[in-house]
Parts: C-alpha cells; structure tokens; sequence
C-alpha cells in the first residue's frame, strides 16, 4: 500500500552563501511523468509536486538550487534515444541542468548508445535495477560499465534494496545486494559508480564498501528525510562527507522539496564537509 505524505512546511529559497547541486534530479517527457506518478499513486507514496520538466527546471531555480541532474530511466527496449535526445535539449536550454543518458541493457545495439549519448555530451548514464530487472552485476551491463568507465563518466545505478515494491514485477530485495557493487567495482575499478538513497537498507555493507574503493559515491536521496523506517548510520551521514552526494529524487517526493536540505544544514556542522556534500563531491564527479 502507498505510504502516507507528510505535510510538512517547505523553505522558501536554499540560504544565503550555500552552493546547492542536487545530483538526484528526474526530468522525464510529460507523457512519461504521468505514467510514473499513477504508478507512484498506486504503489508507493502521493507526489507533491506534480511539475512538468520546464516547471521543474523553473521551480529549483527559483529556489536557488543552482545545478542539478536530468536523471531518466529507460524502461524498455526502443525509447533510450528518445529520452537521451529529451535530456541533451533541456541540458542545451538550461546551462544549470546535468544531463545523464540511460540504455535499456541487453537491447539491440545497447553499446552504440551509450556511446552516442556520452558523445553528445550527457554526463554519465543512469540505470535503475529494480525498472529494468536485472542485478548490477549482470554481464549485459558490462559493456555500459566499460564504455563509461573508458570514457571517464559516471554510472548512476539504483542497485539498493529500498524503497522496494511488488509491483516491479519481482522482487527488489532479493534481485539487488551490495556484494554485486563490490564484484562491479572489482571488474572495473576505472569505473566511477553512483548508488543513490545511500544503498538503502544495506548501509553497513555499503560503508564497508567505501573503505575499500575509492570510485564509489553514495546519494543521499529520501533516506535522511525521516520518511522510511531505517535510518543510516551517523557513520556513513554524515561521517562519509567525502564520498557523499545530495539528492532528493525531486519532483517525485511526498514531502517538501528542502526536507532534506534542512537536514544536512542542521546536522552536518563542519563547514568543509558541508559543502562537500551539497556541492563539491558532485561538481568533481561531473565535471571532471
């Protein structure tokens, strides 16, 4: 069953003097927003804020958030091309937008996809295990992970358990585990590798992970906001400032858009390490 929001207050602007990149942005086609919020709807939590991509674009930029991804998932095979074009115009329109292309692996010509998207100048590739089906460390995901890994762009994979449901067609808590990142990272330690929602609920593991490779990043999306039921450990948030990206899977969120943002101001004190997380770690990830 959908979890229910919360209706808590929003913030009217990101503070003076803070730099904010949220790095876990979704920027999908109208057509494809809609499918996903009835999906949402149906089988995870209410949608607050129900904006279209230029609206999205508008309303983080109103609020001062200055750079963010444009995050897109393929579905299935036949429309990776479609949402890689979609993603390099809205990036072609706003400066502030990241781009990320997508592939649907194991599809026809898969390789020459990604290839063509880093090509035109999207910034990494971005995959979700639970949409697509298949464990991160499936060999169809190979070529993707070394075209990027040769190419220097990252990969941003939802590998993690949670937020897990059913309705996926199978289920995501036994199709995902963080022992498949450590063999990813293993097979290609030239490979930069995001795992957003700090790979919820294996937190341990992943931590564990970050001492022993240095081309992993974790995102903070929904998992510091106090809606799921599992914390992360104070450790890894914010213990691993170095290693750790914002993200807030905005607009697909059922509670204010800077729930999160207050999070990191209250709880991460020192200076440095803030700005590490809200900024720095991903303008070194995406522009290097």
């Amino acid at each position: 069953m959908p979890r229910p929001a919360i209706d808590d207050v929003e913030g009217a602007a990101v503070p003076a003097g803070v730099r904010v990149f949220d790095a876990h942005v979704h920027l999908f086609p109208d057509r494809m927003f809609d499918a996903i919020w009835r999906w949402f709807d149906t089988h995870a939590w209410p949608i607050r804020y129900r904006l279209h991509a230029e609206q999205v674009v508008e309303f983080l930029l109103s609020r001062g958030v200055a750079r963010f991804t444009a995050l897109v998932y393929a579905h299935k095979p036949g429309v990776a091309r479609w949402l890689n074009g979609f993603v390099a115009e809205l990036a072609r329109a706003h400066s502030q937008v990241v781009p990320l292309g997508t592939v649907m692996p194991g599809e026809d010509d898969a390789e020459q996809i990604v290839r063509d998207a880093l090509d035109a100048g999207l910034r990494g590739i971005k995959l979700h295990c639970h949409v697509q089906k298949l464990a991160a460390d499936d060999p169809r995901l190979d070529p993707v992970y070394a075209t990027c890994a040769s190419a220097g762009r990252p990969v941003v994979i939802h590998a993690g358990r949670e937020p897990s449901s059913l309705a996926y067609g199978l289920d995501p808590r036994a199709l995902c585990a963080a022992e498949q990142i450590g063999r990813v990272l293993e097979r290609h330690p030239r490979l930069r590798l995001v795992v957003p929602h700090l790979g919820a609920d294996e937190f341990e593991a992943y931590a564990a992970l970050l001492e022993r490779h240095d081309n992993l990043w974790l995102d903070t999306t929904m998992v510091i906001a106090g809606f799921f039921d599992e914390a992360p450990p104070r450790t890894l948030f914010p213990g691993r400032a170095d290693r750790l990206l914002y993200g807030t899977d905005f607009p697909n969120v059922p509670y204010a858009w800077d729930r999160e943002l207050k999070r990191v101001l209250s709880e991460v004190v020192d200076p440095a390490a803030r700005d590490a997380i809200l900024w720095k770690n991903a303008e070194r990830l995406y522009d290097g």
